[in-house]
């Protein structure tokens, strides 16, 4: 008994079997898709969802509110709205004396040029843009730092 010797190249993606692989699909697919396509669909929303939650975690905000903060100062521009929510809080509440009403006050006004700066900051060359940012971002911490001082946190 002659056993077949092993050909080299044998079990390669060969053209013959290319050729078999597409006919294969040109009568399976029309019959797949319709099963297939629905379950691509509700893959591709689940992902996008999950890449939502992420960004929204990320930026530590709601996710129904994402859209707001786009571009390279998302993040800033999230850090700034939160301060200024602090802020609102600050000079509304009944233990604020008058100096937390003053820098409460200060403070938004600093925060509105803060955010002018981080939109301007975006047709800015990289260098100047990762400067500006990181200027905005030494403000963001010194006014969080006081304004939790402020609040007794």
């Amino acid at each position: 008994m002659a056993r077949k010797a092993k050909v080299e190249g044998e079990g390669r993606f060969t053209p013959k079997k290319a050729k078999n692989a597409v006919a294969v699909a040109k009568v399976l697919g029309p019959a797949m898709i319709p099963v297939v396509a629905p379950y691509a669909v509700r893959a591709a929303g689940a992902a996008r969802e999950m890449y939502d939650r992420y960004q929204a975690r990320k930026l530590g905000v709601a996710v129904d509110r994402l859209g707001e903060y786009t571009g390279r100062g998302a993040g800033l521009h999230a850090r700034i709205a939160g301060l200024a929510e602090g802020c609102r809080d600050l000079q509304k509440s009944d233990k604020a004396s008058k100096a937390d009403q003053e820098f409460a006050k200060d403070s938004l006004g600093t925060l509105e040029q803060l955010s002018a700066t981080v939109r301007a900051a975006e047709r800015m060359p990289t260098a100047r843009r990762k400067s500006a940012h990181r200027a905005v971002a030494g403000e963001l911490e010194r006014l969080e730092g006081q304004l939790l001082h402020r609040l007794g946190i």
